[in-house]
């Protein structure tokens, strides 16, 4: 089954590689890669054993990433020797809807500073997200899009960014913030900034959330999002030998 579809977040992961990230892609005719230092995120053109064995040599000995995938009824994640498969993610695909850009944020105090974040801040953000989720944040995440953040007494306190990006939409990602410090808005504050700046440049927000995260799926719902589909994150390891 060949990764082509009319909804623009099917196979989303290759789409991204092949378009607007498409510098960034370790690529071979059945499957790309982000570079490890980027995201563990990788792609399949056709669920197949052939393309599985092609991301393989893509890959080091012992390495791990994630295949992002859309599942369709009949077709299932391929076996391939030398790959094995750890475990799986499903997760929720969101967009705003028509009226998310008017939700108001609730303010509990004076609206934060929000201020652009860049190769600089590296190694802040690897530390902050992988309080919410580690591994996935890594050292050159930045390169994939623009990433903001919120600091108190000085120190990276919430942030969130961009990271899929495909033709007309990009996708918001690493909304986090730091323990001690919820409660604030921040989150709903950065997400707001990330659709204004959107919206100005004529593009489509949308972002995914695990099904299991209630607490996210919550406020990305009281923010005006709806789920628009659904994929699956399929954790693999190449064998060391």
């Amino acid at each position: 089954m060949t990764v082509s579809s009319d909804e623009p977040l099917f196979g989303v992961v290759w789409r991204a590689l092949a378009t607007e990230h498409a510098s960034l892609a370790i690529a071979a005719p059945l499957a790309r890669r982000y570079p490890a230092d980027v995201v563990p995120f990788a792609a399949l053109l056709e669920y197949r054993e052939d393309a599985l064995a092609q991301l393989r040599e893509l890959m080091l000995p012992g390495e791990e990433t994630y295949v992002g995938w859309s599942e369709i009824a009949g077709v299932e994640f391929p076996a391939c020797q030398g790959i094995e498969v750890l475990f799986d993610i499903n997760a929720l695909q969101m967009v705003p809807s028509q009226s998310s850009a008017t939700v108001a944020v609730e303010d509990k105090a004076a609206p934060p500073v929000i201020m652009p974040l860049n190769a600089e801040n590296a190694a802040e953000m690897v530390e902050l997200t992988d309080v919410a989720f580690p591994g996935f944040f890594r050292p050159r995440t930045y390169v994939m899009g623009s990433y903001w953040g919120i600091r108190a007494e000085g120190k990276l306190v919430a942030m969130a960014g961009e990271r899929l990006a495909v033709p007309g939409m990009r996708e918001i990602s690493a909304v986090c913030t730091r323990p001690g410090h919820t409660g604030r808005g921040y989150a709903a504050h950065l997400i707001r900034h990330l659709l204004h700046e959107h919206a100005a440049a004529g593009l489509e927000s949308f972002l995914h959330v695990a099904e299991t995260n209630h607490r996210a799926i919550a406020l990305y719902e009281r923010l005006g999002f709806v789920m628009v589909g659904a994929t699956r994150c399929t954790r693999i390891r190449r064998s060391a030998t």
